[in-house]
């Protein structure tokens, strides 16, 4: 017969698909996740709720929180691609962010600086929430910035546009009702 249930690759598509349904970085069918502990965090918190009953208080929380999770990764990301179209990268913005499992960093002794840039955008901008974890896949990101020689002038764009606010400050002076 054509079709066997000894086939050991007769499930494969239908294995991939079903990864494709995990959603593991913002959007379904999004191929440019990659494997690091953020994406499992949300794989995990995918598979938990999967498994409760759709009524329960359980999968509510474990729902929304999944929600949360992918609506502050899309706010990341938006963050940086508007950063990078106002550096004159418009075409080039979803190729700089698009990290995949095949994604290597371009020059090893980029990784350090490349770290320390990060690591300064995570405390010296707002680039990313307060509670945000750094995220392996924008180290690549600021490796293809160093290789463009465009990390600095990204740093400094994402100072102006997403500068740290003091922690008294509440709101952004954009988000103040104008006095009349």
């Amino acid at each position: 017969p054509l079709c066997s249930n000894n086939n050991p690759y007769a499930s494969f598509g239908a294995t991939l698909a079903r990864d494709e349904e995990q959603n593991l970085w913002s959007t379904p069918h999004d191929v440019t996740h990659t494997e690091a502990d953020d994406d499992r965090v949300l794989y995990n918190m995918i598979v938990v709720r999967n498994q409760l009953d759709k009524d329960s208080e359980e999968w509510q929380k474990l729902n929304y929180d999944i929600y949360t999770l992918r609506q502050t990764r899309k706010e990341v990301r938006s963050r940086w691609k508007h950063i990078l179209e106002d550096l004159g990268f418009q075409k080039e913005a979803d190729s700089l962010l698009s990290v995949t499992k095949l994604s290597i960093i371009s020059d090893s002794q980029n990784m350090s600086k490349a770290r320390d840039i990060l690591l300064k955008l995570s405390e010296e901008t707002n680039i990313f929430p307060t509670s945000w974890e750094l995220s392996e896949r924008y180290l690549f990101v600021v490796d293809r910035l160093i290789a463009l020689d465009a990390a600095d002038e990204f740093f400094k764009m994402a100072s102006t546009v997403y500068p740290k606010r003091p922690r008294g400050d509440r709101a952004d002076e954009s988000q103040k009702a104008p006095q009349r």
